[in-house]
């Protein structure tokens, strides 16, 4: 089969599409899936540059950790798939290729209203914002959320998420231009950082009468930590999504003691089968439905042929993109 490949770590110039060994066929509880298209994230950038390698089992060359397209065999244990079902996941791996084999507990049933572009641009980032802001921080109706990267692909499936469930979600960007462009999405109050993290805390003291949000959602990293701590009301939490400004940063006991904080780290790519599939099944409890209806809905910034792969990744590595880059496969 054909698969986008790293032939070299590095530049763009070691993206190819080339023949690789072919996914394994469907047996058991797998099903194995016809690829239509597949979103590029960071994760796919920094694999490509031998910064993130993926998990073991999982090719090292071929990127990709979301899909969607249709089921093309399904093994003698699966029961909840037929051929032809249109189907959309993560995988921890091998995702931007023409077939992939995943346990069938991966799996999720695109709605009839999405076709295959706006769908490969959901499962990652819809699925990690999901599980960040309900699964880890149990958000609830009426508290404050302060989102980094607004205008990301996660970032944007946040507000919407916070939005729905009658929260209040600000953003941070380093552009003025996302901020403005993420407000049609349920954005409240946004602030342009401009390499100034103490910004946003005193913006998110004014946007709450003092108290503080009570969740930060941080696609950033090493360098908002302080500020972030900073923009936390008593008994909030922080959750680290991203590191696009390092991973290293020193913290100050003090506040999270004082204010009896809680900071957590997540990741998908990393996790076992099982908690996968937890994941999944709750993304299709609780947000697919709402994909159904509109209520939420997939930020597409551009899409790329398979062949394109490498303006692709100049499109996100420029920092100007909104929402998600996706590549047809197919």
């Amino acid at each position: 089969m054909k698969a986008i490949t790293i032939t070299s770590f590095g530049d763009i110039e070691g993206l190819e599409i080339r023949d690789v060994p072919d996914a394994p066929p469907a047996s058991l509880d797998r099903v194995r899936v016809h690829v239509r298209a597949a979103g590029l994230n960071r994760a796919d950038i920094l694999q490509r540059l031998g910064r993130y390698p993926a998990p073991p089992g999982y090719p090292q060359d071929v990127p990709g950790i979301e899909f969607a397209g249709e089921v093309e065999a399904a093994g003698e244990e699966v029961r909840s798939w037929k051929i032809g079902d249109r189907v959309f996941g993560i995988i921890g791996g091998g995702g931007q290729a023409e077939y992939v084999t995943v346990p069938e507990n991966h799996l999720v049933r695109v709605p009839d209203n999405l076709d295959w572009a706006e769908a490969a641009a959901i499962p990652e980032v819809f699925m990690t914002a999901h599980d960040a802001l309900f699964t880890q921080c149990g958000l609830t109706t009426g508290e404050h959320v302060l989102i980094h990267a607004a205008g990301s692909g996660v970032g944007t499936a946040a507000i919407q998420l916070v939005k729905t469930a009658g929260g209040f979600a600000y953003g941070t960007s380093r552009t003025a231009d996302k901020l403005e462009r993420a407000t049609e999405f349920g954005l409240s109050a946004s602030v342009v950082v401009e390499g100034e993290p103490a910004r946003f805390a005193e913006a998110a003291k004014d946007w709450t009468g003092g108290a503080g949000v009570q969740i930060v959602l941080d696609l950033v990293g090493a360098a908002y930590l302080e500020a972030n701590l900073k923009s936390l009301a008593t008994r909030g939490r922080l959750i680290f999504v991203g590191t696009t400004s390092g991973s290293k940063a020193e913290i100050d006991y003090a506040i999270v003691m004082s204010k009896r904080l809680r900071i957590m780290g997540t990741s998908l790519r990393t996790r076992s089968p099982e908690e996968k599939a937890t994941a999944t099944r709750l993304f299709a409890e609780q947000v697919v439905p709402l994909l159904a209806t509109g209520a939420v809905r997939p930020v597409i910034d551009k899409v790329f042929k398979m062949e394109q792969v490498r303006e692709a990744h100049k499109r996100i590595e420029s920092n100007e993109s909104f929402g998600k880059v996706v590549l047809m496969i197919d």
